[in-house]
């Protein structure tokens, strides 16, 4: 499983003294980049590519505080990807120091033609190591009407 070791920084607090909801969000962003860039899905080669990718949502499960002075460790795994690889959800877990899981957070998302701004499937290269990250035991191949879940758009939108 890949996961990322982080210290709480004095910046990732907010005022009762735990970890802040918005360093949870920077904190599993800065892993899937940390897996992108090992893997050669970073920034360089997917700009090549003119490939950006977009969140459709992140939901957040919290189960114990996490305050400074103690390491976290964030893990992703693959929860589902498309045929195409357009649509990607990935699971991560938060756990402290000794294993305990404190948080688990699923996202979902989707790659974009950064000129056309629109949804694209990923070249196979790119595709071939994205699917290679670990999969979760529920992994599913996703369609496009997996990300309409949570779409009930208001209507004057």
């Amino acid at each position: 499983m890949y996961t990322k070791q982080f210290e709480i920084r004095w910046s990732d607090v907010d005022a009762n003294r735990h970890l802040r909801n918005s360093a949870y969000i920077d904190y599993m962003s800065h892993t899937r980049m940390s897996f992108f860039m090992e893997s050669g899905l970073d920034l360089t080669n997917l700009e090549k590519q003119n490939i950006g990718a977009v969140a459709f949502y992140e939901h957040m499960f919290y189960f114990r505080e996490f305050f400074p002075g103690k390491p976290v460790t964030v893990s992703l795994q693959l929860k589902g990807l498309s045929a195409d690889g357009t649509y990607f959800e990935f699971l991560h877990n938060f756990y402290d120091e000794n294993g305990k899981n404190y948080a688990r957070c699923e996202m979902m998302g989707g790659w974009i033609d950064l000129r056309e701004r629109k949804l694209v499937g990923l070249p196979r290269e790119f595709y071939e190591k994205l699917d290679s990250l670990e999969k979760t035991d529920d992994f599913r191949i996703l369609t496009k009407e997996n990300t309409r879940k949570y779409s009930q758009r208001p209507k004057d939108l």
